[in-house]
């Protein structure tokens, strides 16, 4: 999947990705995340990262909490999102876009929400996205910053296991319950876009089940085009923790 097309760039070139960093649990350096600024953390899934976490400091890696290399994960979601809902509405009626420019427009500079930046995103100028393009290139850099100190991040894939639907017709007016707190539905969406807005790849794990026998997973982030990297160290996680467990 990662190849090229063999009928465009393939005749021309080949993907060759690198081995796994390390083949040992106690050679991987790891940098664990649990919070984020837009959104709470489950206690279930909060609970999940912990076990992976323990996991790998009786492993024998080397396990931080903090680090000043980690990219800002406000502006990361912010960019995220404008770009993630900048092709939501192409084939909008132009009728539609109008209003939506409206709503953008009647926005305070000072709304740095996500529900803003969902907005925002819809109308964005040619020009504004590259400017948002711009921002994610920085961001690039500061993982790759980020990926001479640690060979992966662990953190959560969604702020919850699995919940019951909202089918409300307005997407917007969605909310999601974590621990008994209404969320807007579409900013669960953050910790998927942290390893998907820089491009990087990210493999989710089992890391148990939820005290209503749910599973709880949690994605290992490795550097750009180094694949095989949190994919080996979901191997050796699967040897301590076990893989996934159905639900009960």
């Amino acid at each position: 999947m990662a190849g090229p097309d063999p009928l465009t760039h393939g005749a021309a070139y080949t993907l060759t990705l690198p081995p796994a960093r390390h083949e040992r649990l106690c050679d991987f350096r790891v940098l664990v995340l649990d919070e984020h600024p837009f959104i709470a953390t489950g206690a279930a899934v909060r609970a999940g990262v912990n076990r992976v976490a323990e996991a790998l400091a009786e492993g024998g890696a080397r396990v931080e909490r903090h680090s000043p290399l980690l990219p800002d994960l406000a502006e990361a979601a912010a960019l995220y999102t404008q770009l993630l809902f900048s092709g939501s509405t192409a084939h909008f009626p132009v009728e539609t876009h109008e209003q939506l420019r409206t709503l953008a427009a009647a926005l305070s500079p000072d709304d740095q929400s996500l529900d803003a930046a969902r907005l925002r995103g819809m109308v964005l100028s040619h020009g504004d996205w590259i400017g948002v393009n711009s921002r994610r290139e920085l961001h690039r850099h500061g993982w790759r910053r980020l990926f001479t100190e640690f060979d992966a991040v662990v953190c959560p894939v969604t702020p919850t296991p699995a919940f019951p639907h909202d089918h409300t017709p307005d997407p917007r007016q969605r909310r999601i319950d974590i621990d008994g707190v209404g969320y807007p539905y579409f900013d669960q969406l953050v910790w998927a876009g942290l390893p998907t807005m820089p491009g990087l790849p990210a493999t989710a794990v089992p890391a148990g089940r939820s005290p209503a026998g749910l599973p709880v997973g949690v994605q290992l982030i490795g550097p750009m085009f180094e694949d095989r990297t949190p994919l080996r160290l979901a191997e050796l996680l699967e040897q301590r923790i076990g893989g996934f467990q159905p639900p009960r």
